[in-house]
């Protein structure tokens, strides 16, 4: 008997808990504002000028990798390889920024 009532309160609270999580939770925005902030700066401090210029055109103006080697005059490997490396500096600066 008491293990059904224990089975009833827990099912009560499990069942709430999900929706009191969404009543009590916090935006992010601080978190996303400082995050979009500290991209910012590390795209301009970090970043070789083609890596900027590359992921500009990338994320920014929304280029695909064959659009951007043809407007730049070199390979679409040596784009990929840009941006693959530029993300990972990224990454590896704004990881330490959260």
């Amino acid at each position: 008997m008491k293990k059904e009532l224990f089975d009833g309160l827990y099912s009560n609270w499990a069942g709430d808990f999900p929706a009191w999580l969404r009543e009590h939770a916090g935006t992010n925005d601080e978190q996303i504002e400082r995050l979009r902030r500290n991209l910012q700066q590390v795209r301009e401090q970090e970043l070789t000028l083609r890596q900027q210029q590359v992921v500009t055109l990338y994320y920014d103006r929304k280029m695909n990798v064959p659009q951007i080697a043809r407007e730049l005059g070199v390979n679409q490997s040596t784009i990929s390889r840009t941006i693959r490396r530029a993300q990972e500096r990224l990454y590896h600066y704004l990881q330490y920024s959260l």
